[in-house]
Order: structure tokens, then C-alpha cells, then sequence
């Protein structure tokens, strides 16, 4: 019986030990997202809804404000865990957010908010070391913002493209204010020229943010066809139902074409489609009640008045590298 024991005692240590040998970590996933929903968890809370945070930060960004290690340096350790683990996510190849815009009444205001003031943070951070003498570690984290602010405009609707194109605005003309002759070391100027000349004019590609829009909307108005009742979501939201509702087949045809003529017009150079979006404004404007509801707040022209911001400002900071 003893012996029993003792055999079975030694089978599951030789079990045990040999599960301990086999043990190891799964390969890391390849998507930055991943690394971006941790960094924003960590954040806690968004230091932009604190005005006094958010007036220092903005006043350090836009170089009204000097560097002060003793009254700002605490200020950025509160968040320096989500800063570094935004960095990490950067260096990832891709980038999947993992939502599904089909479901909608996803909560992407706040993931935007927050995300702004996760860039905010990460762009005061390299104005910090900078200031510190450290401007190769300042360069890898603007590079490190730049790629974070495309990444968030990238797979989702028009409102992440054009939240995100506000953050990398703030984010170029800020990094503007540091990189000019005798602020920032040759080496680093060239280093970051490139990566500044490498990016899209606009920032990133708008087209796949229309894109995506599109096929929301191609699914909302299938399903205002195929339901027995198709206003019963303006009358519980206490709207009116708008003309139009069901929408028909050649509604849903209008639609999908004026979203895609868009999202071809808005891959031209921003000065390049102006015209383009004159026309783009009136077919708008013609669509039946229900689309241009559908369509409300996607306006081409805003959107391409964003791009244009944003080219503008890249150009500058060029500019500003390249200045001897």
C-alpha cells in the first residue's frame, strides 16, 4: 500500500515537473490595438477633463510654457505606465480596434477623448526629455504620437478620422515649436524629417474611413427596410420620422453611391478636390430626408478642410527640420 502511494506521489511530480519544463509564454499578438486599450486602461482617468492639467499641458505643447521638472515632472509620472505602454503598441505592425461598427451604440466618444489626451501626454513627454538632454529619446516619442494619432484615424468611422487628424495637428505644430536650428541636434532633425516626409500629406487614408461609413450605413437602412415598424427608432428617441422611411432600394443605391463618390474624391490631394466637393455638397443636399439625416455630420468638404490643416502643418514642420 505504501508503495502505492509512493509510485503514484513520484508519477505526478514527474507530471508536474514536466508541465513546469513545457511552460511558456504564447507569442505576442502583432496588434499594436491591444497594447493601445491597455495604455488607455491604465490612464484611469482623462487629464483633459482637469482644466489646470490641461491648460499646463497645453501651454507646454504649443512652447508658451518652459519646461519645469519640478512642477510638471509628477504631473506626467501619474501616467507614465500608459505613455509607455502607447509606445510599445507603436512599434507593433497592425492595428485591429476590434469593434464592430455594425452593432452601433459603441462608446466612441470616449474612446477618442481619451486617446487625445494619451497623445497630449506622450507629445509633453518628449518636450520633457528634450528639456532633459535626452533628444533622441524626445524623437522616438513624437514618431511614437505620430504613429499612435494615424493608427486611431485608421479602420474607423469619419468621426475617428477627423478627431484623429485634430491630434495629429496639435501634435505637428507642437513638435514644430521644438525642431527648429539649435532647438533639436542635426542627427535627430534628419531622423525625424524623414519619418515626417514618409507619412501621407493628410495624415492617413480617409478613403477607408468613408469606407467603413459606408457600410454602416448600407446596414442601418437595410435593416429600416426589413423591420415591420421602420420609425419606431426615430419615435422612441422622440424624433420625428423623417420623410422617406422605409427607404427604398434606389434610396439605399443613392446613398452608396454618394458615399463612395466621396471617399474616391477625398484619396486626391486636398487642393486637387475642391471642386470635386462642390458637386459632392449638391448631390448632397438632394438626397430623400432619411439620407441626409443618414448622412448629417459627414460633410466632404469639413472632412477636406481637416486634410488641408493637417498637410499644412506636416509642411511646416518640414520646413522647420530642414531650415539651416
Amino acid at each position: 500500500m505504501k508503495f502505492r502511494i509512493l509510485a503514484t506521489f513520484l508519477a505526478i511530480a514527474v507530471a508536474t515537473g514536466s508541465a513546469r519544463a513545457q511552460a511558456k509564454y504564447l507569442p505576442e499578438s502583432n496588434d499594436a490595438a491591444l497594447r493601445y486599450w491597455a495604455a488607455i486602461e491604465e490612464m484611469r482617468d482623462n487629464p483633459l477633463t482637469e482644466e489646470a492639467t490641461h491648460n499646463m499641458l497645453s501651454a507646454v505643447m504649443k512652447g508658451e510654457t518652459a519646461w519645469n521638472e519640478e512642477k510638471m515632472g509628477p504631473v506626467l509620472e501619474v501616467y507614465a505606465d500608459s505613455i509607455q505602454t502607447m509606445q510599445r503598441g507603436t512599434k507593433l505592425p497592425d492595428c485591429n480596434w476590434g469593434l464592430d461598427y455594425r452593432l452601433g451604440n459603441l462608446n466612441i466618444n470616449n474612446l477618442l477623448m481619451r486617446s487625445r489626451g494619451l497623445e497630449q501626454l506622450n507629445t509633453v513627454w518628449g518636450v520633457r526629455q528634450l528639456a532633459n538632454g535626452d533628444s533622441k529619446g524626445a524623437v522616438e516619442t513624437w514618431r511614437a504620437g505620430i504613429r499612435f494619432t494615424q493608427d486611431l484615424g485608421r479602420g474607423g468611422p469619419v468621426i475617428n478620422a477627423l478627431v484623429a487628424s485634430a491630434i495629429l495637428l496639435d501634435e505637428l505644430r507642437a513638435v514644430a515649436s521644438y525642431a527648429g536650428p539649435g532647438k533639436l541636434p542635426e542627427a535627430q532633425r534628419e531622423e525625424l524629417y524623414a519619418a515626417v516626409k514618409a507619412m501621407p500629406e493628410d495624415g492617413f487614408d480617409w478613403g477607408v474611413s468613408w469606407g467603413v461609413e459606408t457600410a454602416m450605413g448600407e446596414e442601418w437602412l437595410g435593416k429600416l427596410r426589413g423591420t415591420d415598424d421602420p420609425g419606431a427608432y426615430y419615435k422612441r428617441i422622440g424624433m420625428p420620422v423623417p420623410k422617406g422611411v422605409p427607404p427604398s432600394q434606389q434610396d439605399v443605391e443613392n446613398y452608396s453611391e454618394f458615399m463612395l463618390a466621396a471617399q474616391e474624391a477625398l484619396r486626391e490631394p486636398p487642393e486637387k478636390v475642391k471642386p470635386l466637393l462642390k458637386d459632392l455638397e449638391s448631390r448632397q443636399h438632394k438626397l430623400s430626408q432619411v439620407l441626409q439625416l443618414q448622412t448629417a455630420g459627414l460633410a466632404p468638404v469639413r472632412c477636406n478642410e481637416a486634410r488641408g490643416k493637417v498637410a499644412e502643418a506636416r509642411e511646416h514642420l518640414l520646413q522647420a527640420l530642414s531650415a539651416k
